[in-house]
């Protein structure tokens, strides 16, 4: 049988000591990363009865479904990873790498063009622990979840996006603030402080 290491011992510790985690599980939320979402929402007003929301990097899926309770019946919620994720009533999941064309093709098919309201996006790449190689990762997707927003969003859309900070960060909010009339960076309560990870919060999409 293979022995944990000290680190790993330490952080599952932490882990599940951790009250978002005690309280995601008692409360029956797929995994500790809602509370971030929840806290955005509720302060920002993301998430309304009737909108249509397109989850990018849905897996567990938390946020789709959180997404989903705050949409209600009329409202849709579209999810898509590259990772398995168990099927959540209400919420239509497509799985499959959306950086190739054809997947993200797909995924659009499933939209009603320019009529999205909300996009979100926790993605993140399988992190080394090397800044040179994790960094470009992370804007990549981030430049794609942002992409993506301007492809589907309906005039006055929002998109909340997970980015690290680092080469290529100031360029991505620039390019944000072309495109939407507000845009915000925060970190929410629930988003450890010793992870680089900071979301953007885009509001109000304008065509241009």
């Amino acid at each position: 049988m293979t022995r944990r290491s000290r680190s790993s011992d330490r952080w599952l510790k932490e882990h599940f000591a951790d009250p978002f985690v005690q309280r995601a599980q008692s409360e029956g939320w797929r995994s500790r990363a809602v509370f971030k979402l929840e806290e955005l929402d509720r302060r920002e007003k993301l998430l309304k009865p009737g909108g249509i929301c397109l989850d990018l990097g849905a897996a567990p899926g938390a946020w789709s479904q959180y997404a989903k309770r705050r949409v209600g019946r009329n409202g849709r919620v579209i999810a898509t990873d590259i990772l398995p994720m168990p099927q959540l009533p209400g919420v239509q999941f497509m799985q499959g790498d959306f950086r190739e064309a054809a997947v993200f093709e797909q995924v659009l098919a499933l939209l009603p063009q320019g009529q999205v309201d909300v996009v979100l996006s926790d993605m993140a790449p399988n992190l080394s622990g090397v800044d040179v190689i994790d960094q470009p990762r992370s804007m990549y997707l981030a430049e794609l979840a942002l992409d993506m927003a301007g492809r589907v969003l309906k005039p006055g859309g929002d998109a909340l996006i997970k980015v690290f900070q680092g080469v290529g960060f100031q360029e991505f909010v620039h390019s944000a603030r072309a495109r939407f009339a507000r845009v915000k960076l925060v970190k929410p309560q629930a988003s450890r402080s010793r992870s680089p990870e900071i979301y953007l919060l885009a509001m109000q999409f304008r065509l241009v």
